[in-house]
């Protein structure tokens, strides 16, 4: 077998494991802090990474259909940045009155941008691909203002936070590699990417388990059996789940057709929690990282059991068919 068709059934299987493999790197972070705390200073260049590996399979040219039907678009920022972030604001302020800085956390993580790893699962139940770049993209690109705004308008002066810190990073981490990886795709009519993405796509995954350990090293003595972390375990579950349900009705709202709908549940279920982690980790109190922290554990478990829940999956001969 070619070494990259052996690199390509890797990367199928690490796939599989993806709901297991982001806990993972929380258990690894939790047991062994000492270890990955010397990952810290590497962890914006191994995001970048990750990043420009999903950026690598984007094409402006597929975008172009899909902007011409701004509806879509439309409700996904309205149910992502708006509907949600609200929802996690008044849930959370309630249940930890006593301590802003979760509750900023609590927004911080779902105000983040779309997750890479949705297009994985958009692909997986035969959604609109092309719908759900075009999120991915402008929801990345629109970080940078989106995700210091969100919490800025709704936490006010309650959190210290350095917005221009917040910026600067999310820029250097997800935008920039963005444009590279879209750049290289266009310039090289995907032929660049087509060498190096079976190697880069298990590559990125393994980066993925290392930031996530070194993001929950520095703050795994907050990792107890306590009854605060539990509480903020079970809300950071409810609203994960409540993410999915808004997305899944703003679909209906606008009455989009399956493909659609299946690329706005994704893309609005998950966000990209490992962008969120480092930004609370970095600028941030310890506290307001527990949602992030937690976030991961569940992000992907709680999309296997929403996807299966609200998608009816087309049979395997008939997935094929269309590919």
């Amino acid at each position: 077998m070619p070494l990259a068709a052996k690199a390509d059934a890797v990367n199928r299987q690490l796939e599989r494991l993806m709901p297991v493999l982001t806990p993972l790197g929380v258990l690894l972070g939790f047991c062994f802090s000492g270890t990955f705390l010397h990952l810290r200073p590497f962890v914006p260049w191994l995001f970048g990474l990750i990043t420009l590996t999903g950026a690598l399979k984007l094409k402006i040219a597929e975008f172009g259909n899909t902007v011409r039907s701004p509806v879509p678009i439309a409700a996904f920022f309205i149910s992502t940045h708006v509907v949600m972030p609200l929802c996690a604001m008044l849930a959370s302020s309630v249940l930890f009155a006593e301590d802003p800085n979760i509750t900023a956390g609590f927004i911080l993580l779902f105000s983040g941008p779309a997750a890479v790893s949705s297009f994985i699962w958009v692909a997986m139940f035969l959604g609109d691909k092309a719908l759900c770049l075009t999120l991915i993209l402008l929801d990345t690109l629109l970080a940078p203002l989106v995700v210091p705004g969100t919490v800025l308008l709704l936490m006010g002066t309650k959190v210290s936070m350095d917005m221009t810190g917040i910026a600067v990073s999310l820029i250097l981490m997800v935008v920039i590699p963005t444009i590279i990886g879209v750049a290289v795709n266009e310039t090289s009519r995907g032929k660049i990417p087509a060498l190096a993405c079976p190697y880069l796509n298990p590559i990125s995954k393994m980066c993925l388990i290392l930031v996530i350990a070194a993001n929950t090293s520095p703050v795994a003595k907050m990792i107890r059996f306590e009854p605060v972390v539990l509480k903020v375990a079970g809300v950071s579950i409810v609203l994960t789940f409540g993410g999915f349900v808004i997305s899944k009705l703003a679909a209906a709202a606008i009455r989009c057709n399956t493909e659609k709908s299946v690329a706005l549940l994704f893309t609005g279920g998950l966000r990209n929690i490992s962008a969120v982690t480092i930004i609370a980790v970095t600028f941030f109190s310890e506290a307001a990282a527990l949602p992030a922290l937690l976030g991961i554990v569940f992000q992907q478990t709680v999309s296997v059991v929403m996807g299966k829940l609200l998608i009816k999956k087309p049979p395997l001969n008939q997935g094929n068919a269309q590919k």
